[in-house]
């Protein structure tokens, strides 16, 4: 028997943390609920959490999207962001620290189920990344840890990346040597179907290649496919997790 899906809702809104835990127990969810980054912490240290859906605005000093950053560090658990309507800075952030997903205030409940439904099964696709370690991945000498959330040089320094162009590159070295196409690398490395950051995908292969590649202009690693998408030509190999 398949385990049921357990949805953390971080609210401090009292009124809507209860219609939204309502509204996702009554579509087979288990559901805990918390008012704060604090009661966060306290919840994902006492139970195995599936899905996190994370209010922006949160009282204290750590707000949704200093949480979303700090999960990210840590942690691969799915994470759909509550935004106003018009914050749309604040989603393309969220986005940017590792958001799977965000739904904007206020929203139609059958919304809030379809979005969680397939982030759900888009994380329950993804060999390892609920249950299985996350191994650090080697390419052309390179080295990804997805753990750390870093990449390394050949030469061992440390390669600053913002918090997409690392889920997009990590996304092209758990697939490699395939074409793929913007939705699917959209899908891969942000979580989310079609919208108006689709486009933003031929950004973040362009800041990746300036990072990467001996010649961004002739790039060698990561390839454009005239028919559309790319493709992330390296072979990549697992490395052994050090003991320790």
């Amino acid at each position: 028997m398949m385990r049921t899906p357990h949805i953390l809702v971080v609210e401090d809104d009292r009124e809507i943390r209860t219609m939204v835990s309502r509204f996702l127990q009554k579509q087979g969810y288990r559901v805990t609920q918390s008012e704060d980054a604090r009661s966060m912490d306290k919840a994902l240290a006492g139970a195995s959490i599936d899905l996190v859906l994370l209010d922006i605005m949160l009282p204290g000093g750590e707000d949704g999207l200093s949480i979303c950053r700090r999960l990210r560090a840590s942690s691969s658990v799915p994470i759909i962001m509550l935004t106003a309507a018009g914050d749309t800075t604040a989603r393309v952030v969220g986005l940017e620290m590792g958001a799977d997903d965000y739904i904007a205030k206020p929203f139609d409940p059958q919304e809030l189920a379809a979005r969680t439904k397939a982030v759900l099964r888009r994380a329950a696709a993804l060999p390892g990344r609920l249950e299985q370690p996350m191994a650090a991945l080697s390419f052309d000498g390179w080295r990804i840890e997805p753990v750390q959330r870093e990449l390394h040089a050949p030469d061992g320094a440390r390669v600053t990346l913002t918090g997409a162009e690392f889920d997009l590159l990590l996304a092209f070295c758990r697939h490699p040597q395939r074409t793929l196409s913007r939705d699917q690398l959209l899908d891969l490395s942000q979580g989310r179907g079609g919208g108006p950051l689709d486009r933003g995908i031929d950004i973040l292969v362009s800041r990746i290649r300036r990072k990467i590649e001996t010649n961004p202009r002739d790039p060698r690693l990561i390839k454009t496919v005239r028919t559309g998408g790319y493709i992330f030509t390296p072979p990549v190999f697992t490395l052994p997790v050090e003991a320790g």
